[in-house]
Parts: structure tokens; sequence; C-alpha cells
């Protein structure tokens, strides 16, 4: 089984920060907006709010591309299109290999943002005979016996792993194996792999779990708020409004108007 780390070091080779790297696809995908509706410039305001990031932040970022717009004017989208795109690698066509084509690999193969990204679905795999043959997206599904001779035949170096927890890391040992040094894993478990292959987890069980957490938050914070009183005076006690009455007319709770204790009222 291959060990070591899951991820390269947090600086890549050109000195971009693996923060910065990230935050790029969100720049893109409010780009890629822009261009679509013919915007031709968009200030760094606009686009950080667009990307929900600080525009300090998206400054700094665009500063690693060596790109810093133009002051008065912002900055050109179609250049930051391909700017980006090229940075990230999509200007090329990058043939992916998605491994268990159970309800989630199925729904992965019919997404169709892989061809408008970059990203062609090179093959279907999974390891029921009873799948063999079957068309998924218009792509027949192959049996894991053949995984490596179609990681070679396609020259795929992106795998995506949408097996049970149980078969991820075997899966994953046999991609490595066959030249995948990215892999993409929506298996709930954690992969190990050797150094210079890059893993990315999705699991949307805990995202739904964080969620859950902020709910449960917010339901408590309105609660709270639900018992505080309503009006400051609603949170005097009786007791103490009789006692401030009374020291507003110069006398105790027990004293008359006057200072004097009232007499007891005859029965």
């Amino acid at each position: 089984m291959a060990t070591g780390r899951t991820h390269r070091p947090a600086t890549r080779s050109r000195g971009i920060p693996e923060a910065t790297v990230a935050r790029l696809p969100l720049y893109l995908r409010a780009l890629t907006a822009l261009s679509e509706r013919s915007v031709p410039t968009v200030s760094s305001e606009e686009l950080a709010a667009a990307a929900g990031v600080n525009s300090a932040k998206l400054r700094k970022d665009f500063s690693y591309l060596g790109s810093y717009g133009t002051r008065g004017v912002g900055y050109d989208v179609e250049y930051l299109v391909y700017q980006i795109s090229r940075e990230l690698g999509l200007t090329q066509d990058w043939p992916v290999v998605i491994v268990g084509i159970g309800n989630l690999g199925a729904a992965l193969a019919n997404y169709g943002g892989f061809a408008s990204r970059g990203f062609r679905v090179a093959a279907l795999i999974d390891a029921d005979p009873a799948m063999a043959g079957k068309p998924v997206a218009g792509i027949p599904v192959q049996h894991t016996d053949d995984l490596e001779k179609i990681i070679q035949d396609n020259g795929v170096s992106i795998g995506v792993i949408a097996t049970p927890a149980g078969a991820a890391q075997q899966v994953c040992d046999r991609l490595v194996a066959a030249g995948v040094t990215s892999i993409l894993n929506f298996a709930p478990t954690v992969l190990n792999v050797p150094d210079g292959v890059d893993v990315r987890k999705v699991d949307l069980s805990i995202e739904l779990q964080i969620l859950a957490f902020h709910e449960q938050r917010k339901a408590g914070e309105e609660a709270a708020e639900a018992a505080l009183p309503t009006t400051t005076a609603d949170a005097v006690p009786a007791t103490t409004k009789e006692a401030g009455i009374t020291a507003r007319r110069g006398g105790s709770a027990d004293q008359g108007p006057d200072g004097d204790v009232p007499a007891v009222m005859p029965a």
C-alpha cells in the first residue's frame, strides 16, 4: 500500500500559495459569468463581491499572476479569463477517469460542466461485471480489470474515485501505480498516497454536518433572544418598581407619602 502525505507543500513551484490557487476557480467562475454578459472590464471591488472574497485579498492574489489592472478602469475580463485558465492548466484538454459508477459516479458522469472547463471524461470504470458495456452519459462502462490499460491508452493523469470507502484505497493504489498523479476523492475515507500525488477530498456528509452545526447555533441564539424580556420595564421585578416609586416620593416601601409609617386601617 502506498503511504505518505496526502498533498503537496503549501507553496507551489512558481511561488503561488495554495490558498490563492484555491481561490482562482472562484474568480474564473465570476469572470466567466461577466464574459457571457459581454462585460468588458470589472473593478476589484465588483469582482471580489462576485467571488465572495475581500478586494484586498483579490488584488494580492492577482499580483501573483502579474496582473494589476488599470487605475480607473479595472481588469480586462477576457484577458483575466485567459490568464487564470492558463494558470490553472485549463487551456488544454485533461482526460479524466471516474471509478465507481453508482448513483454518485453516474451523476458525475452526467455533469455537463467538465467539458466546458477543460476536462474530458475519457472512461467510466466499475467493479460490477453487470455494469460492463452499459452506457452512462453516452460512455460505456468498463471493468476495473482493465483499469491500468485504460489509464495508459488515454494518457490519464487525473482520476475521480466515487467508490464505497472500503474499496477506495485499493483503487487509489492502482491509479497511482498506473501513472495517475491527481485524484479527486468522493469516498468517505482518507487516502494515503506517495509524494508527488495530489488528493482533493469532497465529503458531502461532512459539509452537511458543518451546516447542521451552524443551524443549531442559530436556533440557540434565536431561542435565547426569544427568552429575553421585550422591554426594560418588564425586566424589573414588581417589588423593585414599588421601591423605586416610594424612593421618588422620599420614603421607604413601608412608609407613607410623608415618611410616616401608614396607620393600620380599621377593620
